[in-house]
């Protein structure tokens, strides 16, 4: 880029004084957020950012590094896309309630509400279910707008209002006009079924593609821009660390929360059986792999769930997102100290 368009350096004190207001209204969210884990009784954990299996979503991709032993010895690492992992080992040796706002790390992301570099806050309650984790989100909405005045939410946006609760099922019926759970291995009837929706496909699209198409362009633009919703009951397929609805076979107790048009919170009712989990696992790993990729598995987590992870739900918010929306902001480069420099 020649340096007559490259935008100036977010340290230089005209930008800087700009975002300010934003990151003087990012410290007290930080300390109310803080204060309001601390009242409900968990306690604050620190996990690596470097880890074995930086996650195991194959729409993700990690940082990768190599770590160095003393011996000589080098071992291929990533930095992690979610402290989860890390979390639930903790809560496998006795550790919750816990939370954590940790620093996490996904390549090809940058967009106004993406960054390389973010701030994750994840929790976990055991004995708890996922709606037990879904309140939470939307309780530490409310306090973050409190804790950001005089700064304001985004217009239209009231964090006080009731929230929705909306299945995937629901919402695939009236914006679909299908339910896509029966046919969930089922890639032509999908297919079909979106395209008659009026929603173009691509030939190599697989299953989870085309149900994202239907999801990104005809349900998500219409969620949380008034007050939060909470979107839940996924298709099993799309559990990923979540375990199935003991009532439904064909859902997961994963949930979504969406506020001021941002997906703002991804929440389990957590899986705890491990031969499932690695099941889970080789399938990801096959698809990264098949992608042309590759991904290790971290067997001390799945020694964790064969140890005994508690019945847990938990979930993961976008720190940085939170403050956007509890502040106004129009780009998350607005609520981060000092963003990661742009080429």
């Amino acid at each position: 880029m020649p340096d007559a368009l490259r935008p100036a350096s977010p340290w230089r004190p005209d930008r800087f004084d700009a975002r300010k207001p934003f990151l003087l209204a990012r410290g007290r969210i930080l300390n109310a957020v803080r204060q309001w884990f601390r009242a409900e009784g968990f306690l604050e954990v620190d996990t690596p950012a470097l880890q074995v299996s930086p996650g195991m979503e194959p729409t993700l991709t990690p940082f990768e590094t190599m770590l160095e032993e003393v011996d000589g010895e080098a071992r291929q690492m990533g930095l992690h896309t979610s402290p989860e992992f890390a979390m639930k080992k903790l809560l496998a040796a006795g550790a919750g309630p816990i939370f954590q706002i940790a620093h996490v790390f996904r390549n090809g992301e940058r967009s106004a509400t993406h960054h390389p570099e973010f701030s994750m806050l994840e929790w976990y309650r055991p004995d708890s279910g996922w709606r037990a984790i879904a309140d939470d989100a939307c309780t530490l909405i409310r306090v973050a707008a409190k804790a950001a005045h005089p700064l304001t939410p985004l217009p239209g946006f009231a964090p006080n209002a009731s929230v929705e609760h909306l299945s995937v099922k629901a919402a695939f019926e009236v914006a679909m006009g299908f339910n896509p759970m029966p046919i969930q291995n089922d890639i032509a009837a999908i297919r079909t079924a979106t395209e008659t929706a009026g929603i173009r496909t691509a030939p190599d699209d697989g299953w989870d593609d085309i149900f994202f198409r239907g999801l990104l362009n005809r349900i998500e633009p219409s969620l949380g821009a008034a007050a939060p919703v909470v979107l839940h009951s996924y298709p099993a397929r799309m559990a990923a660390l979540a375990r199935l609805d003991p009532a439904d076979p064909l859902v997961a107790e994963r949930f979504e929360v969406f506020a001021g048009g941002m997906e703002l919170a991804n929440g389990f009712g957590e899986l705890t059986d491990a031969a499932e989990q690695r099941a889970r696992f080789e399938k990801d790993q096959a698809d990264i792999r098949s992608a042309g990729g590759d991904r290790r598995i971290d067997e001390d987590f799945l020694d964790a769930l064969s140890h005994g992870l508690p019945e847990s739900a938990g979930a993961a918010m976008g720190f940085d997102r939170l403050v956007m929306l509890a502040t106004g902001a129009s780009h998350i480069n607005d609520v981060l100290w000092l963003p990661v420099a742009e080429p």
